[in-house]
């Protein structure tokens, strides 16, 4: 007996050293500085990080999900979200995301909800280390994890703009197309993240993992997963550097919502301070605006707090100067829908026309200068235009939409053929509070927010007159040099890098529509 035990633990031994050991997982290798892999081939690695602990620079949620509760819910949820987090604070960390998920996500329309991808990308990106974004880079694929935030808010902003090949985060309950405010539970998303993690080891061969010290879960599922294991501490966090955004793996062109900083709980409470004080504001300088001339309402706004500033050059001055001036087409870049009426502002007139693809009935009614909506016919609105010419001064936006980062998109050539002379003209309007533009809400409200601003500023610079193509263009070439000359002339005086994104490449990207606003 004892020479059968002996034989059969011997068999045993060599079946669990030469074969069972074989597929076993290995016992994870830990570091504590992730900033070493810059200097490790990870071509052929698969990387896994987690999000809010190892790729954003801050640890607080609270502002993505004020975003949520703002671009999305309203100001009243984004209220109740900012009275209540004193006492989310007092919760564990599991309840408090839940409570801000609750109020920031009930009641929401599953297909209308789109911050995630036209809104958060701006903000997360701002938030992103600028050491561990080189490191993901090396990466052969790249996997994001989040257990506290919501696949739908992350997704957009991994794969668009991080080129992030998987993102795992926590799905939303939808009941009748409704979001319900509640995260699936946690167990299906280790399930998901366990079988994920699994299919790498076999596909890529060597898993690396990237957390904190504070993700206690993604611990212990990297610690069965990973061959390594890399944790960023808040010391490092706060030595990193933010990415530059000429360094964006992609660049940010377009994002929509209303707010223009990051609604941090400091900056909240402001907001909110703010609130009634920008109203009675905005409707005052709207007031002024409309009912007075310009000769009283430019002091009158300056000392609200508006700010212009005019810049001409040399020939443009003696053209705009001239006694002898008939109508004059000016080209500008579009910021806001309040550009043709600062230029009027430079100018001192009224007896000035602006054309437009689609605005709103009420800011069409609102508007303190004429206003005409093209047909999107090219030979009808050629002829209206020429028309308006023959009136006054006409304001043209080629790029057809705004943009409110440093780009100019494409401009359409119709303006070239409406005047054999075209005054470019470069504006700037930076937003402090609130964004004076959107694809996806109400465009009624674009001037109010805009006038909401505490400094509501312009920069408007004429630029050296361009010789349109009117009689000219026989074989229809000569008029996209000339659009694209004006696009390179106001992109060189505002230091803008010109693209050739259209209107509908905006509204496809931020709305899912093609940007024509049904009259209301």
């Amino acid at each position: 007996m004892s020479v059968k035990i002996s034989i059969f633990q011997s068999l045993m031994f060599l079946f669990n050293r030469f074969i069972l050991r074989r597929y076993r997982s290995h016992k994870p290798k830990y570091q504590k500085c992730p900033s070493s892999l810059l200097q490790t081939d990870l071509s052929s690695h698969t990387l896994i990080f987690n999000l809010e602990g190892a790729l954003l620079k801050t640890d607080s949620l609270f502002p993505y999900f004020m975003l949520v509760a703002f671009e999305a819910g309203g100001v009243m949820r984004s209220f109740l979200l900012y009275i209540l987090y004193p006492f989310i604070s007092l919760m564990s960390h599991e309840m408090g995301v839940n409570v801000m998920v609750f109020v920031s996500f009930f009641g929401i329309k599953n297909d209308g909800f789109r911050a995630g991808r036209a809104v958060l990308p701006k903000y997360f990106l701002e938030d992103v280390g600028l050491e561990m974004f080189r490191v993901l880079r090396k990466g052969g694929k790249r996997i994001g994890v989040s257990d506290d935030l919501p696949q739908v808010m992350i997704e957009g902003f991994l794969k668009d703009y991080l080129e992030t090949e998987v993102v795992v985060g926590r799905e939303m309950k939808v009941v009748g197309g409704y979001y319900m405010g509640v995260m699936e539970d946690k167990t299906k998303h280790d399930l998901v993240f366990d079988e994920l993690v699994r299919k790498e080891r076999l596909n890529t061969g060597h898993v690396i993992g990237i957390t904190s010290f504070n993700t206690s879960l993604h611990r212990y599922l990297f610690s069965h997963f990973c061959q390594e294991i890399y944790f960023v501490k808040k010391s490092d966090k706060r030595n990193w550097q933010t990415l530059p955004k000429k360094q964006y793996a992609k660049p940010l062109i377009f994002h929509d919502g209303r707010l223009a900083i990051k609604p941090t709980l400091m900056n909240t409470l402001v907001l909110f301070m703010w609130g009634p004080f920008a109203v009675a504001a905005a409707a005052a300088r709207l007031f002024v605006s409309l009912c007075f001339p310009y000769t009283l309402s430019i002091p009158i706004l300056g000392f609200s707090g508006c700010r212009l500033t005019v810049e001409i050059d040399d020939v443009s001055s003696q053209k705009l100067n001239s006694s002898q001036r008939k109508g004059c087409l000016f080209a500008c870049n579009h910021r806001t829908l309040l550009d043709p009426l600062y230029i009027g502002f430079s100018l001192k007139t009224k007896n000035i026309t602006t054309v437009t693809y689609s605005l709103s009935r009420v800011s069409e009614l609102l508007a303190p200068i004429k206003t005409v909506r093209l047909t999107r016919d090219r030979v009808s609105d050629g002829q209206a235009m020429k028309k308006l010419l023959s009136e006054g001064d006409l304001v043209v936006c080629p790029e057809g939409t705004t943009c409110r980062e440093p780009h100019l998109l494409r401009f359409s050539p119709l303006f070239t053929e409406i005047s054999d002379v075209i005054v470019p003209v470069a504006v700037t309007s930076p937003a402090t509070f609130f964004y004076g533009t959107t694809a996806s809400g109400l465009k009624a409200f674009d001037p109010l927010f805009f006038l909401m601003d505490p400094y509501p500023t312009y920069t408007v610079q004429f630029l050296d007159p361009v010789s349109g193509v009117s009689c000219q263009d026989h074989d229809g070439k000569l008029k996209f040099e000339v659009a694209n000359h004006v696009q390179s002339v106001i992109g060189k005086a505002l230091d803008f890098e010109c693209t050739n994104l259209t209107r509908k490449d905006k509204y496809l990207i931020l709305a899912g529509n093609n940007g024509v606003v049904k009259k209301k």
